[in-house]
């Protein structure tokens, strides 16, 4: 049963003084069997994303396919200008010349491939996001600096405010806050 204040909470927030102390916190979160959790640290602490159930990306994939898509593009260019649009012999050369088009074929699959890299992580990150209720926590400006944060959020199922808040204190963390909405 939720009261009226709880209506308006987003989740609650651990606060840490060190990378270790979040990724232990973050993975007894997760074995104890919530999954809407989020860490937040000035630099990255490798395993926190494994820690906290994040899943892989298919970033890398969609970035090869549209390189590959990109190299198909440019030497497809170079193919149709060269040898349909207008051709043109010069000196006897042959129209489809491979090793000519290499420039083009590169260049257009490196802009394909970081292109869809750039655009790709501003969608799978749900950017451009200019406000996150983590923002209303007053300690979390230290999230930038030297302090480390796990968050629960309130629509986790395994989520009951006082619950929560006992299992992340017994995390032993410098604070704990809750994030309104």
């Amino acid at each position: 049963m939720q009261h009226e204040e709880e209506s308006t909470l987003f989740g609650l927030m651990a606060e840490f003084e060190t990378p270790d102390d979040l990724l232990v916190a973050a993975k007894a979160t997760f074995a104890a069997g919530y999954r809407k959790i989020d860490g937040y640290s000035p630099l990255p602490v490798h395993g926190l994303g494994d820690a906290i159930g994040f899943p892989r990306t298919k970033l890398p994939w969609l970035v090869f396919c549209f390189g590959i898509l990109g190299g198909i593009c440019g030497y497809g260019l170079c193919y149709w200008v060269s040898v349909i649009d207008y051709p043109m012999n010069i000196a006897g050369k042959p129209l489809h010349s491979g090793p000519m088009f290499i420039p083009v074929t590169f260049e257009l699959t490196i802009l394909f491939a970081a292109l869809s890299a750039a655009f790709g992580m501003f969608i799978a990150n749900g950017l451009p996001q200019p406000y996150h209720p983590v923002f209303n926590v007053e300690s979390f400006a230290r999230a930038s600096q030297d302090r480390f944060f796990l968050s629960i959020e309130a629509d986790d199922p395994q989520f009951d405010l006082d619950k929560t808040r006992n299992f992340l204190n017994g995390l032993n963390p410098h604070e704990v806050a809750e994030v309104e909405n």
